[in-house]
């Protein structure tokens, strides 16, 4: 019996977005695609839909490009939310009066604590559980805007973990969203996908680090120049990480290990030899300032809620709290005060267990 495909909704325009909707749309997905900013939709709306090149080639059209979301949110039975970290707040308050119950919301990625987030933003809103939010611990794709709705895909996950919260509903998400993108895996619940978080890793700190090189206007390659003492000090960070996690009971991947899982091409052994050997790192380039997506997303959105998680947990963070700190000082922003620390994220107060079941159950006691 033929069934017809999802209808899906994007929320963004941003290069993931873009990729995101051209690929499902060239699969004969009907594809509706939201942003607020008019300036984003304009190539979009003018050509219909988003050209793809790289391992991935071909034409996307898209049934609607719009800024209002009434006419994206409520149509879909898959809503893929593929923004900044730092506009998951924003999105949930767009969406929920136009949700219904069925839908499945997935944030691409979560980051970490998305998916808490978002949820608390619903519920706070009126939004029943009949509405189901999951985020993916990373993003399918790694690509690159190219030209005027025009994506170039350096690469595609072959793993990527999901998580719904809470983790009763994963199963139902899977079942949902594989269809469209078979290489989701589900994790444990959203402490693991959020915590599994490598852009945390891998972009605060080699901007940090990189900050002369960048404001003297210098042109290097982010992931392909990292040099060996970078890599030591991304090793302290996800050694810091892991230890947050295991503290929760979950266990992780290096983030050498998570590359040789993600990627196909990569060789070595070391984290430094495999970013280095990643075809799909080659060509992308460091950022012309620090004011971008690698702190103002990575720090609030990564570093913040890994410190807090080990504070409550009693696992020392040095690294990242000096990263943030650092970073707090040179863009004059209280990352602390912004961030999802476990206050912010409505956990406050509860201990490693309570936390571990109202990740699972959705109830906070």
């Amino acid at each position: 019996m033929h069934t017809s495909p999802p209808k899906v909704a994007i929320l963004g325009a941003g290069n993931g977005a873009q990729a995101m909707a051209g690929a499902l749309a060239m699969r004969g997905t009907p594809v509706r695609l939201y942003s607020k900013f008019p300036e984003e939709l304009a190539a979009l709306q003018e050509k219909g839909g988003v050209t793809l090149e790289g391992v991935i080639e071909g034409y996307g059209a898209l049934d609607l490009v719009t800024t209002d979301p009434a006419l994206v949110v409520g149509w879909a039975d898959i809503i893929l939310v593929v923004v900044p970290a730092t506009a998951h707040r924003f999105m949930a308050e767009i969406c929920a009066p136009h949700l219904h119950d069925g839908q499945t919301i997935l944030l691409n990625p979560g980051r970490t604590g998305g998916a808490l987030e978002f949820a608390r933003v619903l519920s706070a809103t009126g939004v029943g559980k009949g509405v189901r939010v999951a985020e993916a611990q990373t993003l399918v794709y790694a690509c690159r805007l190219s030209g005027p709705a025009r994506v170039r895909i350096m690469g595609v996950k072959q793993e990527v973990l999901l998580a719904a919260f809470p983790a009763s509903e994963t199963a139902a998400v899977l079942a949902a969203i594989t269809p469209l993108y078979p290489q989701f895996r589900p994790a444990a619940n959203v402490l693991q996908t959020g915590l599994d978080n490598i852009g945390a890793v891998f972009h605060p700190s080699t901007i940090v680090l990189n900050a002369n090189r960048i404001e003297a206007g210098e042109s290097f390659e982010f992931y392909w120049d990292m040099t060996p003492s970078v890599t030591r000090f991304l090793e302290g960070i996800d050694r810091e990480r892991l230890a947050v996690a295991a503290a929760f009971g979950i266990t992780l991947d290096p983030a050498r290990e998570w590359l040789k899982k993600s990627y196909a091409g990569v060789s070595g052994e070391t984290l430094y030899e495999r970013i280095r050997s990643n075809p799909a790192y080659q060509g992308i380039k460091a950022p012309t300032s620090l004011s971008v997506r690698h702190i103002l997303e990575d720090v609030p959105t990564g570093l913040v809620p890994i410190a807090s998680l080990g504070a409550l947990a009693g696992v020392p963070t040095p690294a990242c709290r000096a990263v943030i700190d650092i970073c707090a000082v040179l863009l004059e922003r209280d990352f602390w005060a912004e961030g999802r620390s476990v206050e912010n994220l409505g956990l406050a107060g509860m201990s490693i267990e309570q936390i571990r079941e109202y990740v699972h159950t959705g109830c906070d006691g």
